[in-house]
């Protein structure tokens, strides 16, 4: 087995002394991974190293106060936000996918403008989305400073992403089947839903999980919609901060670094812990 690698990375090798663009290519690729790794290690251990000895109970205690500058409140509002913005989000987004995909005609001038402003919507800064959020939902709906306004926004600022990913999961299908299960007798509801939807899964919960990844350490839009109430929302018309507006809150007021780093590793922990789980519910999905 060692055999064949060496000679593999010799063929390689003598491949790149033969063209030197792609050794030069090859390098630029390789030392870009590289960077890229050893910065995602750097931040990673800079953020363990000043938040770790920092992480004691009192930040964890039920009530915030400005003695223990507890976190809680905000661990239970982020994911209070994060459940209720996919509940509005992943549903819409989804179903329009599967119109966009399996319904609409192919090359339909309609289908095209509606993926070029979904792909203009999910490049637009998160400023912007706090800003229409606060004059559409906070100002003339008069929801105030509430989990609801911050919702809504958060759920428009993650709709193309689902609905982009999870048209391109869709499109990823083989025609084949699609073919097979209309030659057995199969409607189009039921082959969308037991024949394309299964293998298109990973694919849709990548997008989810970017969003959620997204609406987690989401912070300038939810200042201008869901406020900055240190305790828990009492309802959906409250307000209340997540744990990325926490964080800010406690970083722009000075006073309290220690505390603000170690909620950098809850809110680093909570993220990564959210895309392992998704990653196993993909898999065994994609299993059965």
């Amino acid at each position: 087995m060692e055999a064949v690698n060496n000679y593999s990375i010799k063929q390689k090798w003598n491949s790149y002394k033969k063209d030197p663009l792609s050794l030069l290519l090859f390098t630029a690729v390789s030392s870009a991974a590289l960077i890229i790794i050893g910065l995602l290690i750097l931040l990673i251990g800079y953020i363990l190293i000043k938040g770790i000895p920092n992480l004691t109970p009192e930040i964890f205690q039920w009530e915030y106060t400005r003695k223990n500058v507890s976190m809680m409140p905000a661990i239970i509002n982020t994911l209070v936000m994060t459940l209720l913005s996919l509940i509005i989000a992943a549903p819409l987004g989804i179903f329009s996918a599967i119109y966009l995909a399996e319904y609409a005609k192919r090359g339909n001038k309609f289908v095209t403008l509606i993926g070029i402003t979904s792909e203009t919507l999910a490049g637009i800064p998160s400023i912007v989305y706090g800003l229409f959020g606060y004059l559409m939902f906070s100002s003339a709906l008069n929801f105030g400073y509430s989990m609801l306004s911050g919702a809504l926004t958060l759920s428009i600022m993650v709709l193309p992403t689902i609905m982009r990913t999870t048209e391109e999961a869709l499109k990823s299908v083989p025609d084949s089947y699609r073919e097979g299960s209309f030659a057995l007798g199969a409607g189009k509801l039921r082959t969308v839903f037991k024949v394309i939807l299964p293998p298109s899964m990973p694919g849709i919960l990548s997008g989810i999980i970017l969003s959620i990844g997204r609406m987690v350490g989401e912070t300038a839009a939810l200042i201008y919609t869901a406020g900055t109430a240190a305790g828990i929302s009492q309802s959906l018309m409250s307000s209340g901060r997540t744990l990325s507006v926490h964080m800010y809150a406690l970083l722009s007021e000075g006073l309290y670094m220690e505390q603000a780093y170690a909620t950098a590793v809850v809110l680093l922990v909570m993220v990564s812990g959210i895309n392992f789980t998704s990653s196993l519910l993909a898999k065994k999905l994609v299993k059965r």
